[in-house]
């Protein structure tokens, strides 16, 4: 008996090998009739032996390709239509978008095999890809995902690529950005005033010598520009640090191959898993030891972890297989702009800094930088959400009209919903200068117009002043704002699929407060349409306000004043206090006393610096969460139970955390001669126990961590360790970024109880 079935799948299903994978199917069960894509996702519509067609519906689910995702899979049984052989038709580029666009995937190992074969044509070739690996995100114009909607469509094929790409047995059956050395793009190495040097693999070839020369080479990759240089070479790392004014804030590696990795670093299964992935992101991996000298001190000084990876592109591994060494591989970009994504834009952002620029005539479409991830509580966890992760989508529930949201003022990301799909953009960064802004403002119409999404309602932050906050006051939309720890909380119930009430655990460096003040050690309790704030830090000052964040010593100061009063300034066995003039001591009192430019605060991130400064690891921060994160790396390898005592005093509605006794025993430490590292490992145990505390006294069995503190990794398996021992259910992120590049999310699923 014949039996014909039309079928709709949605998800992540083009660009993916889904086409060929069904004609291929449906080829083998003798059916007939087509496939196409869709701006939806793929339609298909067969006929043949009733058991032919229910196995084929079966294994259209379970043999799918492994980079597909589906979302939805409809079916339908309708009269036999005769059709007399199946095929691929036209894509049909009508109605409303909802197909997926995958990442951009790094190169599997088939590709691989033919780039370093030398007798087959793409040998050598830095453009290699096929159905399974390849850009995606990156060169796409619009849906659907075909050659002619992407920058792939100014390279006519050759022949023999036609051949490859009309073959329903090639797996470069409609892989669309496929290309070879006849018909695709090439590279080519530009000295500092773009004048070209050389070519295709003559210019790959002398960018591994200018790079063993000492030389930075700013090279063109999938998603914008990285700056590259020796690991090897102290002062041409130094050097870059100079000329990109980056003075300490750690590099990420490129290593040729895991074996070299292995040399360096501690490799867990899951980190060679994810290095190997293909989203291949940097990974935050542990050194074996600070004695192994293959990699320049420059590149993270006093940092136990280094950010690496792979080579991910063809391009890359051409290179790194000339190489055969580590390098730097750092965002191509001044510091705090986004990375630079064309030649013209390269030399003029990176002069100065490059030496040589190793380009290709591939337009890229939009910026996206290197993913960052750890592995933290067995599971992945992202740092930065970027290349191999955007754009794809978090399903939430409740999620109807469509809306934007404009996310934080630092770790930029923003989001749009369609219907529950929800799409975080890629890292945009700090929205702190011009350039900046301009991203932000064109990721923002880049996603809309990608997905035509006319949103009803904008979601923002409290902050009056943010960037984000004044950009969605004035685009004319009904705004809605939410307040930062509170879309915290929202964005781990959402990837997490919680309903009910919460206890959320928020602790970062800086958030509006609804009552005007610096938030950031916050207990929300919550249902996820509203919250409570249950209990948080007492507060203390940042005498000189933000150059209280640069300066941490002074926030330190303010502690010791705070607990010890006039006798702070004359405590000259405390380094902090002994290292700085009395003339210093004494203006920062002034301004604490006077309530002079220092806000209140009750930031846990601020706490962190404090305790950093009080105990003379850092009295001085380059980059954002510098100090915390050097006290956290002083708790490494430290194995003790041991902490400070604490007071939890109820004030109104609120619980006050007052953290006197806890600087009196960092203090009590100090004087004993305990030393840096056990006496951070106590802090950081202290402060998962308060978690305990505060739920005990909170009574929900559902607590979510959440808020850039927990991208601690001590601070976070702590914490889930100890409420898992108190039975309680723990929740963290596995999906978005804890910290403020998750706050899109948030915002998205605060618009859902409005």
């Amino acid at each position: 008996m014949k039996k014909r079935v039309k079928i709709t799948i949605k998800g992540a299903v083009q660009g993916v090998g889904f086409r060929p994978f069904v004609y291929r199917l449906a080829t083998e069960l003798n059916l007939k009739g087509w496939i196409n894509n869709s701006t939806q996702g793929v339609f298909i519509d067969a006929e043949g032996d009733e058991s032919n067609v229910i196995s084929f519906i079966e294994r259209l689910k379970s043999d799918k390709p492994a980079i597909s995702r589906i979302q939805s899979f409809e079916h339908t049984y309708t009269d036999v239509n005769g059709f007399d052989k199946f095929e691929i038709v036209e894509s049909k580029s009508s109605g409303a978008k909802t197909a997926l666009v995958l990442p951009d995937i790094a190169t599997c190992p088939d590709c691989l095999e033919e780039i370093f074969n030398p007798v087959n044509r793409r040998y050598l070739y830095p453009f290699t890809n096929c159905t399974n690996c390849g850009p995606r995100f990156s060169i796409i114009k619009s849906l659907p995902y075909d050659r002619k909607n992407t920058t792939m469509a100014e390279f006519e094929m050759c022949e023999d690529c036609k051949a490859e790409y009309t073959n329903p047995l090639d797996r470069r059956f409609h892989a669309e950005p496929t290309a070879c050395p006849k018909c695709g793009p090439q590279v080519s190495l530009w000295n500092e005033k773009g004048t070209a040097i050389t070519e295709k693999n003559d210019a790959i070839l002398k960018t591994a010598e200018l790079i063993k020369q000492g030389k930075i080479v700013a090279l063109k990759g999938i998603g914008g520009f990285q700056l590259l240089v020796d690991a090897n070479n102290d002062n041409a790392v130094k050097e870059l640090r100079t000329r990109k004014h980056r003075s300490e804030k750690p590099f990420a590696l490129m290593f040729p191959d895991l074996d070299s990795v292995r040399v360096v670093c501690n490799v867990s299964e899951q980190e060679e898993a994810l290095l190997k992935s293909i989203e291949a992101p940097i990974i935050l991996l542990k050194r074996k030891t600070r004695s192994v000298k293959s990699i320049s001190d420059e590149v993270a000084a006093g940092n136990p972890y280094l950010g690496v990876m792979l080579p991910y592109s063809p391009l890359h591994h051409i290179l790194m297989s000339y190489l055969n060494i580590p390098i730097v591989a750092t965002s191509g970009n001044i510091s705090e702009e986004p990375i630079c994504i064309d030649e013209k834009s390269a030399l003029e952002k990176l002069n100065g800094i490059a030496d040589f620029y190793l380009v290709h005539d591939r337009k890229i479409l939009r910026h996206v930088d290197d993913s960052i991830v750890r592995i933290s509580a067995g599971n992945e966890y992202l740092i930065r959400r970027a290349r191999g992760y955007a754009p794809m989508p978090i399903q939430i529930a409740g999620a109807d009209e469509s809306v934007l949201a404009a996310g934080a003022h630092l770790k930029n990301t923003i989001a749009v919903n369609k219907g529950t799909n929800v799409f975080i953009s890629q890292h945009i960064g700090d929205l702190e200068n011009e350039e900046a802004v301009n991203a932000f403002e064109r990721v923002i119409d880049d996603l809309e117009s990608f997905y035509e999404i006319n949103p009803k309602a904008v979601v923002c932050d409290l902050h009056p002043d943010y960037i984000s906050t004044k950009y969605a006051k004035s685009i004319g939309k009904k705004v809605h704002q939410v307040q930062h720890h509170y879309a915290h909380v929202l964005s781990c119930m959402a990837e997490n699929e919680i309903t009910g009430n919460v206890l959320g655990v928020s602790w970062d460096g800086t958030g509006y407060g609804t009552d005007g003040t610096i938030w950031g050690s916050e207990f929300l309790i919550s249902d996820g349409a509203e919250f409570k704030r249950f209990a948080h830090l007492k507060s203390f000052v940042l005498p000189g306000g933000e150059k209280a964040i640069e300066q941490v010593w002074r926030l330190g100061f303010a502690l010791l004043y705070n607990v010890y009063g006039d006798k702070a300034l004359g405590m000259n066995d405390i380094a902090l206090i002994k290292n700085h003039k009395p003339g210093e001591l004494n203006l920062i009192k002034q301004l604490i006393d006077k309530g002079i430019n220092s806000p209140v605060t009750t930031s846990m991130g601020r706490l962190f610096d404090a305790v950093t400064a009080i105990i003379g690891i850092k009295m001085e921060a380059n980059f954002e969460a510098q100090a915390a994160m050097e006290l956290e790396f002083a708790a490494n390898d430290i194995d003790t139970n041991e902490l400070y005592e604490f007071d939890i005093v109820k004030e109104d509605e609120s619980y006050i955390i007052d953290w006197k006794r806890i600087v009196e025993g960092v203090i009590f430490d100090l004087r004993s001669g305990i030393s840096n590292g056990l006496i951070s490992a106590k802090f950081h145990n202290t402060l998962a126990e308060i978690i305990i505390d505060i739920a005990k006294l909170a009574g929900e069995k559902k607590v979510v961590l959440t808020g850039g503190c927990f991208l601690n990794k001590y601070l976070h398996e702590r914490s889930i360790n100890r409420l898992k021992e108190e039975k309680f259910k723990v929740y963290w992120h596995t999906k978005v970024p804890a910290g403020d590049g998750g706050i899109s999310l948030g915002q998205i699923k605060y618009s859902t109880y409005k």
